[in-house]
């Protein structure tokens, strides 16, 4: 006969066994679940196609294609004042004359003597003809006409000299009138009608005329920028703008210029090549001395890939982004950057149709369900919002 204490324990064992099988489908059952993430908030932009223009920007200063300092070539006095501080003269307009009535006697003087000196010579040229006439009728011998001949020849060099001498007094009498060299605005006048000037190279300047239109602006670009440079002017003329200056008006406009030189050496002191470039400054915003940015084109990427800078994920020495699955999920994509350009970069390996994660791809795992919202600040807020909430409704279960 069965223990009734048997048929109890079988049981008790059956119901451990069953509880035990429950509770192993009920743990495999938890992870499943916890798999299933809720979708999370992104915003995202399409990347844009576009022709993206390779620039370099430098310092650069402004300097006058021409510039001179106009000194004396005569010790005087200054007799007559024409220019004014800051006047706009034209070549060869009159500047300046000095008291010229030593040099104006010096030359009346050559003159005379050359007119003194051709009489003579015509007396000797008149002696030659005849001693050759009475030496062909044999009245006169030989040496008589040499000697005639000498004389004249003779005089013919005194009269050259003449001639000489007075060009000589005519220059030194110019130098009593100073004319402007080239085209230009003139500078501040340092000299007034008295003033006492000598012919000296070490002596300050009358005044300096630069040349304001067209203008250049000298600036460096660094050695690693050298290839592409000659490349660029290799190719044809190549542009470039000068930015405004601090201070100036809101929207105020580049001027446009165009390369003229590059220099024949690099700077090995510091790593940098001297460029130049020419403006036309008809409106007179440039000035020499100023101090400026300049903004040069070497080449333009055609129908390349920009997205936001923000968006780039960068892992080490690795760049990717996350973009939207064709399941509406997170994928992650391995990209490689071709050139910065402040808030946006050229990239290469995405599709023309791509869009990229914005805002809130720091919650994002690849494969992660996506609720997508276009990127800006408000899209941004709810995202971060939302990734807050959950964290904190996470952290309360």
């Amino acid at each position: 006969m069965t223990s009734p204490w048997a048929h109890g324990g079988s049981m008790l064992v059956l119901l451990a066994l069953l509880a035990g099988c429950g509770g192993k489908d009920n743990a495999a059952a938890a992870p499943a679940g916890a798999a299933s993430a809720p979708p999370q908030n992104v915003g995202v932009v399409k990347v844009r196609q576009a022709d993206v223009p390779i620039t370099v920007e430098a310092s650069g200063t402004v300097t006058a294609l021409q510039s001179v300092d106009l000194r004396a070539q005569t010790t005087s006095t200054v007799a007559q004042v024409f220019v004014k501080d800051g006047q706009n003269v034209k070549k060869g307009e009159l500047l300046f004359r000095f008291d010229d009535r030593a040099d104006r006697a010096a030359l009346d003087k050559a003159r005379a003597q050359l007119a003194r000196d051709r009489a003579s010579l015509a007396d000797l040229e008149r002696q030659f003809t005849r001693a050759k006439e009475l030496k062909a009728q044999n009245f006169i011998a030989q040496n008589a006409v040499d000697t005639a001949q000498a004389n004249f020849e003779a005089g013919q060099a005194l009269v050259r000299s003449d001639e000489a001498a007075v060009q000589a007094a005519q220059v030194s009498l110019s130098y009593n009138e100073l004319r402007a060299p080239i085209s230009g605005r003139a500078g501040i006048v340092s000299v007034f009608p008295g003033s006492l000037v000598q012919a000296n190279a070490t002596a300050a300047p009358l005044v300096n005329i630069a040349q304001i239109d067209p203008i250049g602006i000298a600036f460096t670009v660094p050695e690693t920028q050298l290839g592409s440079l000659l490349a660029a002017t290799r190719a044809g003329e190549l542009s470039v703008e000068a930015l405004p200056p601090p201070g100036s008006a809101k929207g105020a406009p580049s001027i446009k210029g165009r390369v003229t030189a590059v220099d024949n050496l690099v700077d090995s002191s510091t790593g940098t090549i001297k460029v130049k470039a020419e403006f036309s400054n008809e409106a007179r915003t440039l000035w020499p001395g100023q101090y400026l940015r300049v903004r040069v084109t070497l080449r333009t990427l055609q129908g390349v890939t920009v997205v936001p800078q923000a968006a780039i994920i960068m892992r080490g020495n690795e760049r990717s982004v996350y973009v939207v699955g064709p399941d509406n999920t997170a994928k992650l994509v391995p990209v490689q950057l071709r050139q910065a350009m402040g808030e946006q970069v050229v990239v290469e390996g995405l599709e023309a149709t791509a869009q990229v994660v914005m805002e809130g791809k720091q919650n994002l795992r690849p494969g992660t369900p996506l609720r997508i919202q276009p990127s800006g600040g408000a899209a941004a807020a709810g995202a971060s919002a939302a990734s807050a909430a959950s964290a904190a409704t996470g952290a309360s279960k």
